[in-house]
């Protein structure tokens, strides 16, 4: 039961080859490197550790030797690369000046290649738009929004207004505000200061540490109604997941969120039909709405605000309805 057939991945065509004379004696993973030139010793070393290179039929070690007559059989590994290439993508540019851009990012779009998404993200859409873009470290983004987040979003044109608007975002200078609807009930305005880190036991998760880094939301009751909030949401810091491991610490999990809010959280009394509609809500209710700073020429505040998008709406419409 070699490790390959466990599922590890999809493969390319199998390849086998006996070993020759002036291979005899010799270490897999070298002989492997001579034999199978197309791949380098380091992923050759790496798939004999999986289990998808084979000697006689045989999982053997990198350093176990073999022998004249010998075969190894590989099973390779397709590897899938990043891809920072220009690609079509669809998304709104609000306002564009010399230095930069406002977007307003849909959600279920990716800021840029990475593990997990290869393409199709918002930086290689960007490239595609702007190809000037390509000078500039992750095509210009400065700032960014979780895949299944909406809103404002600003992206540098230029490497003057990227190092400014850095250095503004540093010294907490730029205003974000953000739209949240989520389950649980509150009144008036409140701040949440808690650090935030790595879940311990899920590394692709965050939450709230001692050790963290210093996280601060401030949060206002816009309404409610039967038992679900729309929540203003102003961060002063800008940590990975911060409004939504926030919320969810106060009771007031976001509608939709498959991280933070994984039991979909309903409110007393909800009617089934409301239930079944909140829970097939696809993605989490979170919109970036309002981002203002200090223009780098002008020095005047520049403001921009996009309204709540229409899946947004019509959530809310719902909730009110009951």
């Amino acid at each position: 039961d070699p490790l390959w057939s466990r599922g590890l991945g999809d493969v390319y065509k199998r390849q086998l080859l006996k070993v020759l004379e002036d291979n005899n004696n010799m270490r897999l993973d070298v002989v492997a490197a001579r034999m199978f030139s197309d791949y380098s010793r380091t992923q050759l070393k790496k798939w004999i550790l999986q289990g998808r290179v084979l000697v006689n039929g045989d999982i053997c070690q990198p350093k176990d030797s073999v022998y004249e007559g010998d075969e190894i059989e590989i099973h390779p590994l397709k590897e899938i690369k990043v891809s920072w290439d220009p690609e079509k993508i669809e998304f709104e540019v609000c306002y564009e000046e010399e230095d930069f851009l406002i977007i307003n990012k849909p959600f279920g779009l990716v800021m840029h290649p990475g593990s997990g998404c290869y393409n199709g993200t918002l930086a290689n859409g960007l490239l595609y738009k702007y190809p000037e873009l390509i000078n500039l470290p992750r095509s210009g983004i400065v700032h960014r929004l979780d895949k299944d987040t909406s809103g404002v979003l600003v992206v540098a044109k230029t490497e003057s207004f990227r190092n400014y608007f850095i250095q503004e975002m540093q010294e907490r200078k730029v205003i974000k505000k953000y739209i949240a609807i989520s389950v649980g009930d509150t009144i008036g305005s409140f701040e949440i200061n808690e650090p935030l880190g790595r879940d311990s036991k899920n590394r692709t998760k965050m939450a709230i540490r001692s050790d963290g880094k210093e996280s601060i939301s401030f949060v206002k009751l816009i309404s409610k109604s039967n038992g679900y909030a729309i929540l203003d949401v102003l961060i002063e810091t800008g940590r990975t997941h911060q409004i939504r491991v926030h919320l969810a610490s106060k009771n007031l999990p976001i509608i939709g969120d498959s991280t933070y809010n994984t039991r979909k959280k309903i409110a007393k009394n909800t009617s089934p039909e409301l239930i079944k509609y909140i829970r097939e809500f696809p993605r989490q209710a979170l919109h970036a709405a309002h981002l203002s700073f200090f223009h780098p020429t002008s020095n005047e505040l520049f403001e921009w605000f996009i309204p709540m998008p229409d899946d947004m709406k019509e959530l809310e419409n719902n909730i009110i309805l009951g």
